[in-house]
Parts: structure tokens; C-alpha cells; sequence
């Protein structure tokens, strides 16, 4: 690793101009090819694609690798990126293991499927290689907890893709809120409509020779291949994923702990609903989450408020003992006193505003520094995700023990924090 480090260290000293030259997207920058950071992307399905485009239109940045074990997807994705960058060189892999045997490449993006998010990220983390993970960060407790461990044992940076964290609109709501707009938050609404397609009945079959499904399930429990469980529907199974809910949950509810930063989670009920078809991940979740001095509630259809229904689906409503505020990703409204309004004007502008979340990453790899969406701040923003679909798989309430990150006097949903890996993927 010294070559890479001794490059690092390298890319690090351009670092400032780099970031200069963000703020002025008007000046065209070109970067040297020992400059760039060199980036890797596993999983080339639509936000696979996404990360790539994203990274592949940075100066900073040269796209050396594409990984994924459908075949077919892999080759779209290097087509792709030869139409935009006739001259790159960049490899195709099916297994992620050969990335990071590279020395040569500096960090990697992850967009496989929830079930394998945590063994890709320690992997590159012990390999050297920093991390831009979508989100979900894992697909439970125990792997969320895994993944802070080794980052700080290596020393690798984290980003989470809550592409929307580095949008204007919640760094206002943000100092809105910080500075006491609405008085002292107590309350909490949250939600996403949308129903998950009914899927099935399955259709089992051998798998496609484009893809290698032993490794797509890879620790998940083994099931015969059939088309509904894999590709973009895996999420409405649980064995991979948690639906709907675990889909959307990163992003909105990283406005409410970016804001609040809540404490001290005690209780958790959730009741739902079970999908039509073969999928299992909730139809519909109604959560009730009990902190310290602050209540959030997730529902699967606007709450009963003030403006809700004209948030298109997805919001946050934070109800303060002196107003309210309303917000989904691009807009906002505050009520205070029954006046209505988009802005305070008098309460200034305290966070710097972003140069985009994939440019924050990079500039955070080249300098060392935490990102946006670190990796600390996403493993508490998602842990109630994980324990409101415990919740709703045990059908009860549950009781949190949050220094110790335990269920109290429950072993059946303590259980449910982690799960053992299939036989032969368990790779860290």
C-alpha cells in the first residue's frame, strides 16, 4: 500500500485549489492524470449507473473499474462510459474481490443490493480503498456497528448516498430549526406513500447465464432463483431488504437528525401490513418511536396536518413548542403564531452549503476530513429503520437499551439484530 498512500498524499497537496475551483463552477478545471482520484464502482444497476455518471463527470475523478455478476449489466454500464469517455480504460470485473486486490485504485462506490452494503464497505476498508456507499448503510444493527469498527481501524472515509443531504433546502431547514424557528422540537412526522408492486406467484427457473446468483445472494439465506427476488424487486423481500419503508427512511429522515440530532431512544412499536404476492417486506408501516424528550411517527400515508397532503408523497412535519415546519426535499413551510412562510430572512446562514455529495467526497478522501453523510452520523440515523422492522416482524413493542444498543429482557428481538451468514460468505 505504500504507492497508494504515497499518492494519496500527493492528490492531498492539490486539495485546495480543488475545492476553490468547486465554488466557481463556471471556471473549467483540468486536472492532471497523476491528480485524479482513481474510483471504482460494484453494482451497475440504475443507481449503480448513477454513481458512475456522477463520478465519471468530476475533473478529480478517473473511473478505472466497473463491477457487477450479471454480465449483461456490466456491459451496458462499460458501453456507457466509453460513449462519454472514448479514451477510458477502465476494466469490467464480476467479482468485487479482484478491485480490491488493486493497489491502484483509491476508493470505490457501492450500490449492490442492502444484503451485501456491509461486507463490501469493511472489505475495502481493509484493503485501503475509501468508501461512497448507498444507502441503506447495512441491512442490520450488528453490521452498522462492524462497519464503524473497521473504518476507524483502518482509517478510511465514509459517505453514506443521501444525495439529498447536500441539496439547499434541508441545510436551511436545517439552521431553521437549530436556531430555535420553531421553538423546542417535541414531535416528529414522518412519511412515504407508495405501495410495492404485487409481485409473483414466483416464477423458479435456473438463473440467466448472464448471472452468477449463488454469489448475488451470497450471505443471505439460499432460495432458487426466480425473477421477482432479484435485481430491483429483491427490496420487497426481507432477506434482502425492508421495502418501501427501508428504501426511503435514510432520506427523510436525515433532515430530523441533522436538525435534532434525537437521544435516547426507549420504545418502538410498529404495526403494518403485509404485501399482496410473494414479496414479504411491509405493504404498510405505521412506527412509533419514544425518545428521550422527542416522539417520531412514520406512516405510510400523510398525517393529519397542515400542508401534508401537498407534499407529494414523501415529508417531514416538526411540530415546536413556539410553531411548526413542514418539509419535503425542495420546499418548506413554517407556521408560527397561524402566519405561514417559506423563510426567516433574519435568521442568517451557518452551514456552508455543499459542492455536491459525491465533490464533498472526493474532497473529503483527498483532505482527510469527514464528509457530509459520514459514516458515525448514517449508523445513527438508520438504526431505528432497523429496529421499527423488528417491531413490525414480532408484531409488539419493543424496548431499547441505547448505550448498550440492546433490546431489554428480550432475546427474540435481540436475535433479530444480526443473522448469521450463509455458508461460505462470510467474508470479513
Amino acid at each position: 500500500m505504500k504507492s497508494a498512500l504515497n499518492r494519496r498524499d500527493f492528490i492531498r497537496q492539490s486539495s485546495t485549489a480543488a475545492l476553490g475551483l468547486a465554488l466557481f463552477p463556471g471556471l473549467v478545471r483540468k486536472v492532471a492524470p497523476s491528480d485524479r482520484l482513481r474510483v471504482a464502482h460494484i453494482g451497475l444497476g440504475g443507481m449503480g449507473n448513477n454513481h458512475m455518471n456522477w463520478f465519471a463527470a468530476l475533473p478529480e475523478v478517473e473511473v478505472v473499474a466497473l463491477c457487477d455478476l450479471d454480465s449483461n449489466h456490466l456491459n451496458e454500464s462499460l458501453s456507457s462510459l466509453q460513449k462519454k469517455q472514448p479514451d477510458t480504460k477502465a476494466q469490467g470485473y464480476a467479482d468485487f474481490r479482484h478491485i480490491l486486490d488493486r493497489k491502484d485504485i483509491d476508493a470505490i462506490t457501492c450500490a449492490t443490493p442492502d444484503h451485501w452494503h456491509a461486507q463490501v464497505a469493511i472489505m475495502a476498508f481493509q484493503a485501503g480503498k475509501d468508501v461512497y456507499g448507498e444507502k441503506p448503510l447495512s441491512y442490520n444493527v450488528r453490521e452498522g456497528q462492524q462497519m464503524l469498527k473497521a473504518m476507524n481501524k483502518y482509517d478510511r472515509i465514509f459517505q453514506l448516498g443521501t444525495q439529498i443531504h447536500a441539496g439547499d433546502n434541508y441545510h436551511r431547514v436545517v439552521e431553521l430549526i437549530k436556531a430555535g424557528a420553531i421553538g423546542k422540537v417535541h414531535t416528529v412526522r414522518l412519511w412515504k406513500t407508495g405501495l410495492p408492486p404485487v409481485l409473483g406467484p414466483s416464477n423458479y427457473q435456473n438463473p440467466p447465464a448472464s448471472l452468477n446468483w449463488d454469489m448475488w445472494l451470497g450471505p443471505a439465506p439460499y432460495s432458487p432463483y426466480s425473477p421477482e427476488r432479484c435485481h430491483f424487486t429483491y427490496r420487497y423481500f426481507l432477506d434482502y431488504s425492508g421495502g418501501v419503508f427501508q428504501d426511503f427512511w435514510s432520506h427523510i429522515a436525515d433532515v430530523v437528525w441533522w436538525a435534532i440530532d434525537p437521544k435516547n431512544l426507549t420504545t418502538i412499536k410498529a404495526k403494518g401490513e403485509a404485501p399482496d404476492g410473494v414479496g414479504d417486506a411491509p405493504k404498510l408501516i405505521d412506527i412509533d418511536y419514544q425518545f428521550e424528550d422527542l416522539k417520531i411517527h412514520w406512516t405510510s400515508q400523510p398525517p393529519n396536518v397542515p400542508g401534508a397532503d401537498k407534499k407529494k408523497g414523501i415529508g417531514a412535519y416538526f411540530e415546536g413548542d413556539k410553531g411548526t415546519l413542514i418539509c419535503d426535499y425542495g420546499s418548506r413551510e413554517i407556521t408560527i403564531n397561524g402566519v405561514t412562510m417559506n423563510d426567516i430572512p433574519e435568521i442568517p446562514i451557518t452551514i456552508a452549503r455543499s459542492p455536491g455529495h459525491q465533490q464533498n467526497f472526493v474532497t473529503a478522501v483527498k483532505n482527510r476530513t469527514l464528509p457530509e453523510s459520514h459514516l458515525a452520523y448514517a449508523r445513527q440515523m438508520t438504526l431505528p429503520m432497523h429496529l421499527g422492522l423488528i417491531s413490525y416482524r414480532l408484531g409488539r413493542e419493543l424496548h431499547w437499551n441505547a448505550n448498550k444498543e440492546k433490546f431489554k429482557h428480550d432475546s427474540e428481538a435481540n436475535a433479530l439484530l444480526s443473522r448469521d451468514y450463509r455458508k461460505g460468505w462470510d467474508l470479513i
